[in-house]
């Protein structure tokens, strides 16, 4: 299974359906956040999702349990493939988040969504951890909230790359892993980035799936540029 799952991080439908015809069948799916979903709302991943594409609605839900699991159920009406929620949001909502997928899901006569937990944003770093009052090491903290995830009956999480060898052994083979802000070998580092890797060092690390953007869709032919990363992945 392509593990790719290009960022449509642009501000329009147009835009957004004109990289998923340039890369059908190159891909194994799109992420679509809070950019294109604010611009255009939820129509574009029931366009994206009545075409067959997988989509991975990243919203990051953070809200009470019974606003989240209204949210996640409108998420799994739209056909996404798998939604996001932040697990600093506590056990309590990211239960609500799963039981909601899967009577939403069983609802309508759908596939239930991976529904997976974000741990620690890839920009942050253990500076930026401790401005919001947290003291753990990045690691432990990524550890910490990635067995809180699955203790509460989420897919997997969102993490760096550098703590997906760590989660592996930590939740097991079956436990999701998706790892975002993946960057072409020769530009780790030299963004918003703080804790990535490449797209082959991430595999390589135990990553499920890889939300790449911009080396993809910032590439002057992006189907080339996707056939290359997946290339790299052997």
């Amino acid at each position: 299974m392509n593990p790719i799952l290009v960022a449509l991080d642009v501000d329009s439908a147009e835009k957004a359906l004109a990289l998923a015809d340039q890369l059908k069948g190159a891909v194994g799916g799109y992420k679509i956040g809070k950019q294109l979903f604010t611009a255009v709302g939820p129509s574009i991943v029931r366009t994206l999702a009545d075409r067959g594409e997988r989509v991975f609605l990243d919203l990051k839900f953070h809200d009470i349990p019974n606003t989240v699991a209204g949210a996640v159920a409108s998420a799994v009406a739209t056909g996404a493939w798998m939604v996001n929620v932040h697990c600093s949001g506590g056990g309590k909502m990211m239960r609500a988040a799963a039981d909601a997928a899967a009577k939403t899901a069983g609802a309508l006569g759908r596939p239930r969504p991976l529904v997976i937990g974000v741990t620690v944003l890839t920009s942050m770093d253990e500076a930026a951890l401790a401005e919001v009052g947290t003291t753990r090491p990045v690691m432990d903290q990524v550890l910490h909230l990635a067995r809180l995830a699955q203790a509460s009956g989420l897919d997997g999480v969102v993490a760096s790359p550098l703590e997906t060898k760590a989660i592996r052994a930590a939740c097991g083979a079956d436990f999701a892993i998706v790892t975002p802000g993946i960057r072409a070998a020769a530009d780790v580092g030299k963004d918003d980035q703080a804790r990535t890797l490449s797209a082959a060092e991430a595999v390589a690390a135990g990553a499920t799936y890889l939300v790449i953007g911009r080396p993809i869709t910032g590439a002057a032919d992006p189907r080339a540029a996707a056939g290359d990363i997946l290339a790299q992945l052997g």
